[in-house]
């Protein structure tokens, strides 16, 4: 009975708006998962299930079908996870087999060769996973939109609660790794951007092996205290941990006590398993109800993404994906999405604009943008790189 009340609720939304039934569209999508060979969590908390993302595409195809049996569309999303090397050959395949709408979950270099691979095929990848800035960059490609915020999104997000704070001294804390490294160059542009200071800049070396034996805790309790000695004056340790190996152990280990933010403490995502206001309980009861667990962001990224197709095909009547990516891209386009404001694009990068949750691991601690930021477009696109500061021509 809830289902039916549901369905008839999205119906008359339609009529409404106008949008009458029409002819029968198939639409078929794809979320394919790219699988690393990786070292396990610091925390089983983090243990990643065997249907992360998957899950939710089969919340999205629920949701799409609603107003798709009105409107005579029909949704189907196929699910596949590869490793890194069959990537590429793997989303060829999807395309060439009728699925167009690749989602895919995987690191930046391999998102920019499946968008590649399927670009002469007509193929559109929304990439639910990488925070790279160079794909909203000069690395962009046409084809590729993004879900998942990009480094200088999530850091422009923490940066505005310290601000907010009045916290602007700052200790970065950054990994050996590549990816840290951008991290930890998103927050010095961050700091920059919003009139924060880092007063000083230390990193924590990654030199491999378990960060889950016996004696690991026991080990950082000793070393990361003196790693944090003999700091200039600060208010916030800013911690840039992309590959998951020293952030965690950040809080109540610091010499002096002071919040930690970041990859650790205080964390910029796009959703959580507490996040409750406008409407998300009813999102949780749902996924939970299909699923037997908490959603995780990449669920909800890949949810996001196929929704995002689903609304472009309700308000287009269409399946070709350059009327729909078209459409995605122009100002008529909005999704509900259950933080506080409707998500859009922007047209010049293929980025979506969203609030970023700033989450304790126990509740939504703030949302950014903060009050009193604001912008002649969007205060959403105080998050991340404006329009003047993008490199990507490829849009144009």
């Amino acid at each position: 009975m809830r289902r039916q009340t549901g369905t008839w609720a999205v119906a008359s939304a339609i009529l409404l708006a106008g949008l009458a039934p029409a002819a029968a569209v198939e639409v078929t999508s794809a979320v394919l998962r790219v699988d690393y060979q990786t070292l396990l969590p610091i925390s089983r908390y983090d243990l990643k299930p065997d249907d992360l993302g998957f899950a939710g595409a089969a919340l999205a195809d629920e949701d799409n079908s609603t107003t798709g049996r009105f409107l005579g569309h029909n949704y189907e999303t196929r699910t596949l996870s590869v490793p890194p090397e069959a990537a590429a050959e793997a989303a060829v395949e999807l395309v060439a087999g009728g699925a167009p709408y690749v989602v895919v979950i995987a690191n930046g270099p391999d998102i920019a060769a499946i968008a590649d691979a399927v670009a002469g095929a007509g193929g559109i990848v929304l990439n639910a996973g990488a925070a790279d800035n160079s794909l909203r960059g000069a690395e962009c490609r046409e084809n590729l939109l993004h879900i998942a915020p990009s480094n200088d999104m999530r850091a422009d997000a923490v940066a505005q609660f310290a601000m907010w704070k009045k916290w602007p001294r700052w200790v970065l804390v950054e990994g050996s790794n590549p990816a840290d490294q951008e991290l930890g160059q998103s927050y010095e542009r961050a700091a920059r951007k919003f009139g924060a200071k880092v007063v000083e800049t230390r990193t924590f070396e990654d030199t491999g092996g378990t960060r889950r034996t016996d004696s690991g805790h026991v080990l950082v309790q000793r070393q990361l205290p003196t790693f944090m000695q003999d700091l200039p004056r600060h208010d916030v340790v800013m911690s840039a941990d992309n590959s998951d190996y020293f952030a965690a152990y950040l809080p109540y280990h610091l010499w002096d006590p002071r919040p930690v933010m970041g990859s650790a403490g205080l964390r910029p995502v796009t959703f959580h398993p507490a996040h409750e206001a406008w409407g998300a309980t009813q999102f949780h009861t749902r996924f939970e109800d299909l699923t037997g667990r908490y959603v995780h962001e990449e669920d909800y990224e890949v949810w996001l993404a196929l929704r995002v197709i689903g609304e472009a095909v309700t308000r287009t009547s269409s399946n070709d994906p350059a009327v729909l990516r078209d459409y995605i891209l122009s100002d008529d386009f909005e999704l509900a999405a259950f933080k506080g404001q409707k998500v859009t694009f922007r047209d010049w990068n293929g980025q979506m604009r969203q609030p970023i949750l700033l989450f304790d691991d126990h509740i939504t601690v703030s949302v950014s943008p903060q009050d009193g930021f604001l912008h002649q477009i969007s205060p959403l696109d105080t998050l991340g790189q404006d329009r003047a500061e993008s490199a990507c021509a490829a849009f144009d």
